[in-house]
């Protein structure tokens, strides 16, 4: 376990995570601010990409797990992004649609922002998130991050939401343990 929150915890991506990660992440729906959905061989190399991001890093985007059954209903994390030239500490999260709407994503970020300002100590965070993702923007939103600049990432526009250290509003409220 890397995160526990109220109702979550978040852990480390395993293969064993690839039907339900492909639950979340091959739902077209879900996946409809992305190029496109993710199929299983998709899937796998996004568990592998963040698998290497744990050994190179110490972080990436986390399995999400309802404490109540054990269950993945999807991803959370910290992912390191190459932003306009220079590297950002991105907060990242995805919801299998049937768990949507509930406050995991808005939970589990708020985990991961205070785990990158108060134990990694970086001094901001982000989250680059496509103009017409209104759900991802509330999320954001209510983190305190704030649209800071809008930019060409990956050839599509984007909004950059921030916040610094000195303006987090955040509460120590998760139980943070070693990755």
């Amino acid at each position: 376990m890397i995160l526990e929150t109220q109702r979550l915890f978040l852990r480390e991506m395993t293969l064993s995570d690839l039907d339900a990660l492909l639950l979340v992440l091959g739902d077209a729906e879900s996946m409809r601010y992305y190029p496109k959905p993710f199929d299983r061989e998709m899937v796998e190399k996004w568990i592998d990409w963040h698998r290497r991001n744990y050994a190179q890093h110490g972080l990436g985007l986390w399995a999400m797990v309802l404490k109540t059954t054990g269950e993945v209903i999807g991803d959370c994390g910290l992912v390191w992004q190459d932003v306009e030239g220079h590297q950002e500490l991105e907060i990242g999260y995805h919801v299998r649609r049937d768990q949507q709407m509930q406050g995991y994503a808005t939970e589990a970020a708020s985990a991961c922002q205070e785990y990158a300002l108060n134990v990694l100590d970086s001094a901001r965070v982000i989250s680059l998130i496509r103009p017409e993702n209104i759900p991802s923007r509330r999320v954001a939103e209510k983190n305190g991050l704030k649209i800071v600049q809008e930019t060409l990432w990956r050839d599509i526009p984007h909004y950059i939401y921030a916040v610094q250290r000195s303006e987090s509003k955040l509460l120590t409220t998760s139980n943070f343990s070693e990755a």
